[in-house]
């Protein structure tokens, strides 16, 4: 059974200037729903992580400022919002939803949260709209629990997926791919185990051209227990951040190929949505929809 991490609070906490790109999350699971691809039963509801969770990855001092509300005006601007204990509790959930999708990709082979993708924020700093790395902490969890050896973390975002490349600089078990714009946030950049940098204005048959050459290599050579999918739709040609000039067919034909390989090999696969950023919201929601549907008709 496909299983789909959603709730509500995943949108409603956000600063007014923020909550258009954010509507996604609730418009996603209606359009599924709508299509009958899914019924409420694929969906559940997080809880919330534990400190000890979260202390995985994240420096003590860090967590005591997000949670005391104390981080300095300085890193709040690098975030990018003010910080409220409403946000705080929207990135502990969507943390436990990435976790929580861990467990049933292990039983069904697949999982997605709706939101997640927090890759910018590192160990000790928030950054990009992101204040705790939902993936990275779900990758710590698994390695410290024995339920996985060697993990690949998938990072299609368009943006470079910094903070996940910083926790893990040091740890073998954990091999980071990152494939972004060159010319993207952020501006200063953390060196993955394997980043891509991509011109301006990378159309289809590029991008699927070095994913095709990359992503099978990747696997033979490290040989994952557990795959991590961060699946970005702000490679979308329509993207007003993005650069790149994808369609929506080319988005849809590497979330296929992802999919395929971690099928293939019989590696489960934990799927976070990350960005979109299309000015029409029927863009950013179509995207994103294709992912699962691409999901249901590989998986089940």
């Amino acid at each position: 059974m496909l299983k789909i991490a959603f709730d509500p609070i995943y949108a409603h906490p956000l600063p007014e200037g923020h909550r258009f790109p954010m509507l996604k999350y609730e418009l996603i699971p209606q359009q599924l729903l709508h299509e009958g691809l899914i019924t409420h039963e694929n969906l559940f509801s997080p809880g919330k992580l534990s400190e000890e969770v979260i202390l995985m990855t994240h420096e003590p001092a860090y967590w005591e400022q997000l949670k005391n509300l104390s981080l300095p005006p300085k890193e709040q601007r690098r975030i990018g919002f003010p910080l409220t204990s409403e946000l705080v509790s929207r990135e502990i959930q969507i943390g436990s939803g990435t976790l929580e999708g861990c467990f049933y990709a292990m039983q069904h082979g697949i999982a997605f949260n709706v939101a997640g993708g927090t890759h910018h924020a590192g160990s000790n700093w928030g950054e990009g709209f992101c204040l705790l790395n939902d993936q990275a902490m779900a990758a710590n969890y698994l390695l410290n629990n024995g339920l996985a050896k060697t993990i690949l973390i998938i990072d299609l975002d368009v943006h470079q997926g910094n903070g996940t490349a910083q926790i893990f600089e040091n740890n073998t078990k954990v091999f980071t791919f990152s494939m972004h714009g060159a010319n993207n946030f952020p501006a200063r950049k953390e060196k993955s185990d394997l980043d891509i940098p991509l011109p301006d204005g990378t159309d289809d048959e590029t991008y699927l051209n070095l994913l095709q050459a990359t992503l099978p290599q990747l696997i033979a050579q490290h040989q994952p227990d557990f795959i991590f999918y961060l699946s970005g739709v702000d490679v979308l040609t329509t993207d007003k951040l993005g650069k790149l000039s994808l369609t929506k067919n080319g988005c849809k034909a590497r979330d296929r190929f992802v999919l395929e390989q971690c099928q293939q090999h019989n590696i489960p696969v934990q799927v976070s949505m990350g960005g979109g950023y299309s000015p029409e919201i029927k863009d950013i929601v179509e995207a994103h929809c294709n992912t699962f549907r691409v999901a249901n008709e590989v998986y089940f």
